[in-house]
């Protein structure tokens, strides 16, 4: 549901006048592509698009610098991940004079997995995450949706909830056996169908390597390496504990979060809203929304995102440090949040600026000094992104 000049398109637009090749990241099916679209019709002039899933343009750039070389204007390599070997040529020909041809890849893996080849690129290329669909572009009005479905387009906007779980379903059984291998995971798809569901119903707790290892009767850094494989290619969200010395002994392993509510639904077999009710994970899951949808709001780079606890019990569901600021963020899945003794522990801790508690009531309003009741419903008016 991109609106034409959104936030998405503009910053774009403002990163390719900064830099000579920009990356437009986020899992399949987001609407990469869309989005590309809306900026080359933007800008206007000469516009090249090669599709790597395409076998007719993967001929084209056997070659790749013969190809590229002569192009003019803006050019679009859909799917950069299948051929990272890519960006070295596309720092040759960003480092040309008078720059003549500005590049715009998409591609389906973090950065990360992309070093080997976007490292050739440091200091040309600036990377933009397009993320599912957030409470800002559907409307508040839409957020019971939006939370059931997830924020993937052909979910969210199927005409039933039959539908829109055959496409989950088929999202991840594609996803499992096709992009993954891509991406060099090794197992069968069963294991990590198995090891992907497994991860659902540990959403929203701190990741724990050897209790999984030992399920899978494999080490705990291999794991690890399938989690980072799920997290580089955006389908699930690690947030790293805040790791300041605040004489505490603080909890120093990452939590994991199915990164969108409506695989997460998918995955713990939640086939209607009326089954996510009375779910074990209902609270999680309005967690990991709520989480995604403020981190979202905020524009905030995953670098900019922590949780806090302590072995003490002091907890702090989100922690964004950006823009000169400490905001700190809980998530109560109830219309009538109060002031808990962790709230008041971690905003003396952290010396936060400020503490919402986004719930699921109507309204917004004081709690205590440093501390409101924000109502999800109002997060695009009460929350200002911090850049």
């Amino acid at each position: 549901m991109l609106t034409e000049r959104s936030w998405h398109q503009r910053r774009v637009e403002r990163l390719l006048r900064e830099h000579p090749v920009v990356g437009i990241l986020g899992p399949r099916q987001t609407g990469k592509t869309t989005l590309a679209h809306a900026v080359a019709d933007y800008r206007g002039g000469s516009v090249t698009v090669f599709d790597l899933e395409d076998p007719r343009h993967v001929r084209r750039l056997q070659e790749p610098t013969l190809e590229l070389e002569p192009l003019r204007g803006l050019v679009v390599i859909d799917e950069i991940q299948r051929r990272p070997e890519l960006f070295p040529i596309l720092r040759v020909l960003a480092d040309r004079p008078r720059t003549p041809a500005r590049f715009l890849v998409l591609g389906s893996a973090s950065p990360e997995l992309l070093r080997q080849g976007s490292e050739s690129l440091a200091g040309r290329v600036a990377f933009h995450e397009l993320t599912p669909f957030d409470v800002d572009e559907v409307g508040a009005d839409r957020l019971a949706r939006l939370w059931f479905r997830g924020g993937f387009p052909r979910s969210f906007l199927a005409k039933s909830e039959r539908a829109a779980e055959d496409w989950r379903r088929e999202f991840i059984r594609t996803f499992l056996e096709r992009d993954l291998a891509a991406l060099g995971a090794s197992l069968p798809s069963p294991a990590l169908d198995r090891f992907w569901r497994m991860l659902a119903h540990w959403h929203g707790q701190v990741w724990n390597a050897s209790e999984f290892a030992r399920s899978f009767a494999v080490s705990h850094t291999t794991v690890t390496r399938y989690v980072d494989l799920l997290a580089g290619a955006f389908v699930v969200r690690q947030l790293r504990p805040w790791f300041e010395n605040l004489g505490k002994r603080l909890v120093k392993s990452p939590k994991v979060y199915i990164a969108d509510s409506g695989l997460l639904h998918t995955l713990l077999g939640v086939g209607t809203p009326a089954q996510l009710r009375v779910h074990p994970k209902t609270g999680a899951s309005w967690e990991g929304f709520l989480l995604a949808q403020v981190v979202a709001r905020l524009h905030a780079h995953p670098d900019e995102c922590w949780f806090y606890a302590t072995h003490g019990g002091a907890e702090l569901d989100l922690l964004v440090v950006a823009g000169g600021q400490r905001r700190g963020f809980e998530f109560k899945l109830t219309d009538n949040p109060t002031v808990t003794a962790s709230m008041r522990v971690a905003l003396d801790d952290l010396k936060l600026d400020s503490l919402d508690v986004i719930h699921a009531g109507r309204d917004t309003y004081p709690l205590a000094h440093g501390i409101r009741a924000v109502a999800a419903a109002s997060l695009v008016t009460a929350l200002k992104p911090v850049r």
